[in-house]
């Protein structure tokens, strides 16, 4: 069944991929319940990730399991012509906290990939993830199209794609924040590979979270801002960070205090990759001549097969909003409330 997948996706993504430009995407996304394996295919690298299992828990379930993956890794090589020494294979466990953050190895070995007419560097050994998020194509293409003449906040930066495709579409100024100065740095890297002007294009160092607590916030950064991306982790207590994150719940505090941020017509991007997240509008307290739209299946990408991947709403007044999602025929059928 593996196989047969895999062959049928090979088959229908790779012409997709060639005629988009695209060298980063999925291969293969869990698509048979019984292979709990997530593909992704960076140039001619793929980066394999193996959900841990119940069945692991046993001698027999571990050993069975270790020869599946096996004869898996051996089915990749033949049916993408990606050679052995190209896998770079990866385990999935339950991630909270701090862990998710954490260096793997230390090989520092950074790849070029073309994404929508940009080149990102990617990391794949270091770091559970890779530094390109392949489920927020669409979404980061979304915010070029629409970041001409606009002041750009990109909170929770991480390596600054979402910052890249603002400032290629036009951005007056980006200013991206994030805790860490290794994914700063990382950003960095990626402004110089697309030979972007730093002088327009700000890393701040700092805690999104207090920054966003902060009533002299928006001031400290230089706002107000036209577009802000939202993108915060689903759970994290950092030792550098004021307070503990989780999504579900402080989700509705986060919109609130980012909104503060927020030029007049400006346009909030809420992202959140928590697969059970349940977005709750009626928590927030909007003006009156705000609108939201749920973007979330409007701009899942191609190569992603759950729905539940992430969740990405618009939030800004209805007058900067509706003309925008009518005019982009991706979000043309995407659910509009007041």
């Amino acid at each position: 069944m593996f196989c047969n997948r895999l062959r049928k996706n090979v088959r229908r993504l790779v012409p997709w991929a060639a005629r988009h430009g695209i060298e980063a995407y999925r291969l293969y996304d869990a698509d048979i319940p019984e292979v709990r394996l997530l593909v992704e295919r960076f140039g001619d690298h793929l980066v394999v990730w193996e959900y841990a299992r119940r069945a692991e828990r046993t001698e027999e379930g571990a050993a069975a399991q270790q020869v599946f993956f096996a004869e898996a890794l051996s089915a990749l090589c033949a049916e993408t012509g990606v050679s052995a020494d190209h896998l770079h294979v990866k385990r999935r466990e339950r991630q909270r906290g701090r862990m998710q953050y954490q260096r793997l190895a230390g090989h520092s070995h950074e790849h070029v990939v073309r994404e929508g007419g940009h080149r990102f560097r990617v990391n794949l050994d270091d770091f559970l993830d890779t530094g390109l998020f392949l489920d927020h194509r669409p979404t980061r293409a979304l915010v070029q199209q629409v970041a001409q003449g606009r002041r750009v906040l990109n909170l929770f930066c991480y390596t600054g794609s979402f910052s890249v495709y603002a400032a290629a579409g036009g951005a007056v100024q980006t200013v991206s924040v994030d805790l860490s100065n290794t994914y700063l740095a990382w950003a960095e890297r990626n402004f110089i590979e697309n030979g972007l002007p730093l002088s327009r294009h700000r890393l701040v160092q700092a805690d999104a979270l207090a920054l966003l607590q902060d009533p002299a916030g928006p001031s400290q950064i230089g706002g107000p801002f036209d577009l802000i991306v939202l993108d915060p982790p689903t759970f994290s207590n950092s030792k550098r960070m004021a307070t503990t994150l989780d999504i579900s719940r402080d989700h509705p505090r986060l919109v609130m205090q980012a909104l503060r941020f927020l030029s007049p017509d400006g346009i909030l991007l809420f992202s959140c990759n928590q697969q059970r997240f349940v977005f709750q509008p009626a928590h927030l307290s909007l003006p009156a001549a705000y609108t939201l739209c749920d973007i979330t299946r409007a701009t899942l990408p191609e190569d992603i097969h759950n729905p539940r991947a992430r969740t990405c709403i618009l939030i800004g007044p209805t007058a900067t909003l509706r003309p925008l999602v009518s005019g982009a025929s991706a979000l043309r059928q995407a659910p509009i409330w007041g």
